[in-house]
């Protein structure tokens, strides 16, 4: 099966909604049409610029994709600071970060909490990227297999084949965020082949045929291509390389390198 790339700018925490708006008109300008043929291209604000992003894409007629970088699992509630799913739904959001690993970290979301998002998220017809990934120390103990096994498979417990097939699961390798560290490709294609087995071994071959999986952590122009020249990587979640749009778009046109 011909998996289409998906390149994701996940701005964390940064840019205003002046400085998204403006991030936003410099990407779409530096992007070409082929670009988006050959590439999805998704960006992940955060929620205060949400509006501005939805309004500037739908006026100009933009190809790029709205995410989001987290959401509730319930639809309404009292729970002060959350932003529910059908919430971002009516804004037009097509893809939900879920699990990232600075939510299971530093804001101790579990897996059944992924995975009550996950449902969440396709329930209210938008596509999750869940995260997956491991610590330095859980890679240097030899855990780091079982760790990302145990999260797709309880993070993606109880959907049916082809929801499977429809979602994306990013793998961050926790200590290459924000570090400049990168997992060497071949290390990077091993933990995303490993994904798509567990993803075979608990929904089928079709599922794991169908699921995208991008690496994240410390992508950069630099080391894009050898990336994306493996087989089980599909595509990448990119941090603090997509707030900038020259090197957000030179990562889009990796196949140009």
């Amino acid at each position: 099966m011909s998996r289409k790339p998906i390149i994701s700018g996940n701005w964390k925490m940064h840019h205003n909604h002046f400085e998204a708006i403006q991030t936003v008109q410099k990407l779409h300008y530096r992007l070409e049409s082929d670009d988006y043929e050959a590439v999805d291209v998704t960006v992940h604000p955060p929620f205060t610029d949400i509006r501005s992003i939805q309004t500037l894409i739908e006026a100009d007629k933009m190809k790029i994709g709205l995410g989001a970088q987290n959401c509730h699992w319930e639809e309404k509630g009292a729970f002060t600071g959350e932003v529910a799913p059908g919430m971002l739904a009516k804004l037009d959001v097509q893809y939900v970060i879920v699990g990232h690993s600075e939510r299971r970290e530093l804001f101790g979301e579990t897996d059944e909490v992924v995975n009550k998002k996950v449902k969440a998220v396709i329930a209210n017809k938008m596509t999750p990227i869940m995260c997956c990934g491991e610590t330095l120390e859980e890679r240097e103990q030899g855990e780091a297999e079982a760790k990302v096994e145990r999260q797709v498979r309880e993070g993606l417990a109880g959907l049916s084949k082809q929801m499977v097939a429809n979602l994306v699961v990013a793998y961050e390798p926790i200590w290459a965020i924000g570090t400049g560290k990168t997992a060497t490709a071949e290390d990077a294609e091993a933990m995303c082949a490993k994904v798509r087995a567990v993803v075979a071994d608990a929904h089928g071959a079709d599922a794991a045929a169908g699921v995208r999986i991008q690496y994240g952590g410390s992508v950069k122009p630099g080391n894009i291509v050898e990336l994306m020249s493996q087989t089980d990587i599909d595509g990448a979640l990119v941090g603090g390389a997509s707030l900038d749009a020259d090197q957000f778009a030179a990562i889009v046109q990796y196949r140009n390198h």
